[in-house]
């Protein structure tokens, strides 16, 4: 190779190594984001649930489980609502004994406000939303997940903030809507106190540090009998903050759906609020780099599922509701697949009949999608056309799960149904209320593990208002 040839070898590389400095191309990994993956099937071992389903354990509760269960590690996450929306977060052990103890349980003073955000795991580190619609304001929380304590907390004040979808981890970074705010980027490992940067593992020794502080001044002041001895809190611990990448769409979206990535595109689901006239309905594609708009494609519905990555697609679920059991008659909706590349509308399905709340799951080529008029829908992902259809008869809010060729769904009377995912006939069905006592609405979602599955209800609505909810484990006895 002459000069000539090695300058010209030397320059394109150098070329190509700019590009994809920065350039962002990752994807998340297991239950970094919503569902567990960008396909949303709440499952990522493929292991199918039992054939025979029992009660492994169960918790009653006075709280309302909103979202979905969440596998972290070996245990599950539930974030339940109580009186005058006290906000509460547990983690429990997968394999526990019946009722299980809660690993850590994180309440006030240090969560101020409900979360119905879905969180995601990366690593030891727990990341997730807090703030529910008539909140002002938010909060994106990370915290150990080994310890339960805060390593940082992006702090989102204002009117129609909140931080209800599920964030999404991928290429070091965190991606969240936070309503009003739009979407924002922040980054995971480093965080911000009195102006000075420091990583994680840093934090965490500095929380460490600060928490035996604290605990030594307590243990002191009780041996005085000081009648101001109180044991210490979260909520007194460093307040470090992360440190923001980007943020697009403040006071123009309203992002409460979980967001998704592929690649260097990420995927930011936006609504229309009728009441307050505010927001749009479309869903956009950004580069997860930069957040700059790379597509938007507009809908005739609000996205509240969020959007579903099934290859060079996007599967995007829409309905004309929110999540109000006094709307559900009247209720419309539609599945519509886009080109991942353009944004361009490869199908679309209308359903008049119900609304589509939840996202859709993507599994062996087909999209299955739930809706308010108790029926499931399998649609096959090449061209939109309708592989099955199983009658519930029973509205649904929750999406569906997909795991060994088995789809799991569970509607608001409280029942899980198991359907065969090439013929959309029923395997089995399970009764919440007839087997634990404490009928319930599921709005979440089951999420699948190692043949288990996990499912909570809620009754903030509906024709159980106010009565005791139940987190379930079924599996093989």
């Amino acid at each position: 190779m002459n000069l000539r040839s090695l300058w010209f070898s030397l320059c394109a590389l150098c070329v190509l190594c700019g590009e994809s400095s920065v350039s962002y191309s990752a994807e998340p990994g297991a239950w970094a984001t919503y569902r567990g993956n960008p396909e949303r099937t709440g499952n990522t071992d493929n292991v199918a649930g039992p054939d025979k389903p029992a009660i492994l354990w169960s918790v009653k509760s006075t709280d309302h489980f909103i979202t979905s269960p969440v596998l972290v590690k070996d245990a599950i996450y539930v974030a339940g609502i109580g009186a005058f929306n006290r906000p509460s977060a547990s983690l429990f052990p997968l394999a526990g004994k019946n009722p299980p103890a809660a690993l850590w349980v994180k309440s006030a003073p240090y969560l101020k406000l409900a979360s119905v955000s879905s969180p995601a795991v990366a690593g030891d580190y727990l990341l997730f939303g807090d703030g529910i619609h008539q909140d002002s304001g938010g909060v994106l929380h990370c915290v150990s997940i080994s310890t339960s304590k805060p390593l940082w907390q992006l702090v989102l004040p204002g009117d129609l903030i909140h931080l209800e979808g599920g964030p999404v981890v991928a290429g070091g970074k965190v991606f969240i809507g936070g309503g009003a705010a739009g979407v924002l980027c922040v980054e995971l490992d480093k965080a911000t106190l009195d102006g000075k940067d420091y990583d994680l593992a840093t934090v965490a020794k500095m929380q460490e540090a600060k928490w035996l502080e604290l605990s030594k001044k307590y243990e002191e002041l009780k041996a005085k009998k000081d009648d101001f001895a109180i044991p210490p809190d979260d909520s007194q611990l460093l307040k470090f903050a992360p440190k923001k990448v980007w943020q697009k769409g403040e006071k123009k979206w309203h992002v409460d759906a979980p967001v998704n990535i592929a690649g260097d595109k990420l995927l930011v689901p936006t609504a229309f609020l009728d009441k307050e006239k505010v927001g749009e309905r479309a869903l956009y594609a950004l580069n997860a780099a930069t957040g700059e708009e790379s597509w938007k494609a507009n809908l005739k519905f609000n996205p509240w599922g969020g959007a579903t990555v099934a290859g060079d697609l996007v599967i995007v679920p829409e309905s004309s509701v929110g999540y109000y059991y006094k709307e559900l008659k009247g209720a419309k909706g539609a599945v519509t697949a886009l080109d991942l590349k353009t944004g361009a509308e490869k199908w679309r399905k209308e359903i008049p009949t119900g609304g589509v709340l939840g996202c859709v799951a993507v599994s062996d080529g087909l999209a299955v999608a739930t809706a308010t008029d108790g029926k499931v829908r399998a649609y096959k992902v090449a061209d939109g056309e309708r592989a099955w259809l199983y009658d519930a008869k029973v509205p649904f809010f929750a999406p569906p799960a997909v795991a060994g060729g088995v789809v799991y769904v569970a509607d608001l009377g409280g029942t899980v149904h198991a359907i065969d995912l090439k013929t959309g006939n029923a395997k089995w069905t399970f009764s919440l209320a007839k087997e634990t006592g404490a009928p319930g609405m599921v709005y979440g979602g089951v999420t699948v593990h190692g043949g288990k599955l996990v499912v909570a209800t809620c009754n903030l609505d509906g024709p159980f208002a106010n009565k005791e909810t139940v987190l379930v484990c079924l599996g093989t006895k």
